[in-house]
């Protein structure tokens, strides 16, 4: 956020700030002397002191918390224009009342009116307090779920999945984005989660960084523990490419990218790019293909070479792909690539705040990615979108949490 902008929130953050306080002052109207200004002085610490921590944004080095006063900061901005809303709905529903008493009444029944004034509803503004305040929370809340990694258990069945495979266990990982990370211990117990399982072949569809390949530098040995007996495979996903970093030159650009590749040959992992694998079990194989991040949506690239990746699997009676963002599917692999059985994605996070109960599940993110999490089917092939490991920007995580994914393939009868 650059210092203009900066400022610019600031100016609209007090003006939100001295609205809001006329509704503060008029629910403790009935409070004592020493109530009301205890009140007042917390109200205005509170506010100037995000506004400083907004003010020093630009002198922050550390990029994790920048990002996390910035989102906070933009969390408390919000939560008072839902306040707003209703305190605004409350001062339309007086200036009509206000306007009517005028023309029409000496004084309208059921409202106290003194002279000119028309009370503000209690009820309202307690709402709209209710509601920014529980939002804030919300956020608050949501920042130690962060490292909450959930197991997510999913059977897939396929009429033409091979004999073999019957019964195959899968992890799926996605967007680890390490550079976000500062509790090593906690993200080691995610990586012992997916251990446990015991899966035979793991699969990560991208975004192992925010933007640098360093950040890969203390959690290398953590996620080179993990192995299966059929291999570790990835792709990239839009951050990886480095495109939201400032570089010195192209070439620095293009060095990190190299040396993130080398990251994960290092780890033991086997990146797909625009390319497939073959991959066997009990005599069977299917075909495995990967490719580079793809997206419908302008503001990604789309390094992704489906007509370099799928030729060769035409006589393979099993196709996955791990493609890193879900808009792929519709855009690309369902129109054209109808014999792709299963694809893998994550890219979303679930926008880290949702609902989630059974039965029932909504995010923000649903208005710009019709599949955004979960398993999705259309006739005989499926998407499945990983809520992601990691997180960015808000670090936290409300009511999306973390996700491992454990699949078990299963043979249709």
């Amino acid at each position: 956020m650059h210092g203009r902008n900066i400022w610019i929130l600031i100016a609209l953050i007090l003006v939100l700030n001295l609205y809001v306080f006329q509704v503060v002052k008029f629910l403790t109207h009935g409070y004592g002397p020493r109530m009301r200004m205890g009140v007042g002085v917390g109200y205005w610490a509170l506010t100037l002191g995000i506004l400083f921590c907004l003010s020093i944004v630009p002198t922050i080095h550390s990029t994790i918390i920048k990002n996390t006063v910035v989102v906070m900061v933009l969390g408390f901005f919000i939560a008072q224009l839902l306040a707003c809303l209703f305190f605004l709905t409350d001062d339309f529903r007086r200036l009509i009342q206000w306007m009517v008493g005028r023309l029409f009444f000496h004084q309208n029944e059921g409202e106290e009116v003194v002279g000119d004034h028309v009370s503000r509803s209690v009820f309202l503004s307690w709402v709209g307090i209710a509601i920014g305040t529980g939002f804030f929370g919300t956020l608050l809340w949501g920042l130690k779920n962060k490292y909450n990694y959930h197991i997510r258990k999913v059977t897939l069945s396929f009429p033409n999945l091979p004999e073999g495979f019957h019964g195959w266990k899968v992890v799926q990982l996605s967007d680890i984005h390490s550079g976000s990370f500062t509790n090593k211990e906690a993200v080691a117990k995610g990586v012992d989660m997916i251990l446990q399982e015991k899966p035979e072949c793991i699969l990560f569809t991208g975004d192992l960084v925010n933007d640098q390949s360093i950040e890969m530098d203390g959690y290398k040995d953590l996620f080179g523990r993990l192995n299966a007996p059929m291999g570790v495979f990835s792709t990239l996903g839009n951050h990886d490419y480095g495109d939201y970093a400032w570089w010195p030159s192209d070439q620095a650009k293009a060095d990190n990218l190299e040396r993130l590749k080398n990251i994960q040959q290092e780890m033991g992992w086997r990146l797909l790019m625009n390319e497939h694998v073959a991959l066997e079990r009990k005599g069977d194989k299917i075909a495995l293909l990967g490719v580079e991040n793809w997206s419908a949506k302008a503001r990604f690239p789309k390094h992704g070479r489906m007509d370099l990746a799928y030729p060769g699997t035409e006589d393979y009676a099993f196709k996955l792909l791990m493609s890193h963002d879900p808009s792929h599917w519709d855009a690309q692999i369902r129109p054209h690539y109808p014999e792709v059985d299963l694809m893998l994605a994550g890219h979303t996070h679930g926008m880290q705040f949702g609902v989630e109960i059974p039965g029932f599940k909504w995010s923000p993110v649903e208005y710009v990615y019709k599949q955004w999490a979960g398993l999705y089917e259309v006739g005989k092939q499926k998407l499945y979108v990983n809520r992601g490991y990691g997180f960015l920007g808000y670090p936290g995580r409300v009511g999306i949490m973390p996700e491992i994914t454990v699949f078990e393939f299963q043979k249709a009868t």
